[in-house]
């Protein structure tokens, strides 16, 4: 994952758009109810790690979302998967950390929307540094380059209703090499990372809607809805 939009305002639940930036060839299953011992939770799975970079509770209500953050220290041999850190996270809520040891794990960002809360947690490899983000639209991205999102995009979607129009400012421009861009596309040492999937998520205790697409520039999106 690599760009999180989400927008808080009092007596709403939160607003998410949720672009998910990986090597192409990296196979992964689009959002369902993968994980048979936590029959709640629904997410798209990495079928390499079995993990997932974002996870909503139907039944609370509660997402949660892991942004990579390649430019910090890599993980140590052995170290748990990012991936399991947003079922963790929409499980246990802000309890997460009792659930995992980081010691080792690569760096990354978490964030936590609940129905009345946004929350997210930086780990540089070392520390771990907790923001509670007040109300308003919020640009969350995986830190380095990727930082200048916030800038450029921040008032586009804060000035535009959810989920059409935020869908719409995605498939504005087709994927580019600008770490700035919504939808990007590189090319690094033969291999291609670039935009493999976007959601839009509007998550309500007992009711879930996704909006998807593994080509988010294009108007090639499905919709699902869960209920718990």
């Amino acid at each position: 994952m690599c760009t999180v939009v989400a927008r808080r305002s009092s007596g709403r639940p939160v607003e998410i758009l949720a672009v998910r930036d990986e090597l192409t060839t990296r196979e992964f299953d689009v959002p369902g109810r993968w994980w048979p011992e936590l029959p709640d939770l629904v997410g798209g799975r990495d079928r390499l790690a079995g993990g997932t970079w974002c996870a909503t509770d139907v039944a609370t209500g509660v997402t949660a979302l892991v942004l990579n953050r390649h430019h910090e220290r890599p993980a140590a041999p052995g170290a748990p998967s990012r991936g399991v850190l947003p079922l963790l996270a929409a499980v246990h809520g802000a309890g997460w950390t009792e659930h995992v040891e980081l010691t080792g794990m690569a760096g990354f960002l978490l964030v936590l929307a609940s129905p009345d809360r946004l929350t997210s947690w930086e780990f540089d490899g070392e520390r771990l540094t907790a923001t509670e983000h007040p109300d308003g639209t919020h640009v969350l991205t995986s830190g380095g380059p990727e930082d200048s999102k916030g800038g450029r995009w921040r008032d586009a979607f804060a000035a535009t209703s959810f989920p059409e129009q935020w869908r719409a400012l995605v498939q504005e421009h087709p994927p580019a090499d600008d770490p700035a861009a919504l939808v990007v596309r590189h090319e690094r040492d033969g291999q291609v990372y670039g935009t493999v999937f976007a959601e839009t998520i509007d998550a309500r205790p007992g009711r879930l809607r996704l909006q998807h697409s593994r080509r988010p520039w294009t108007a090639e999106w499905d919709s699902a809805e869960f209920e718990a």
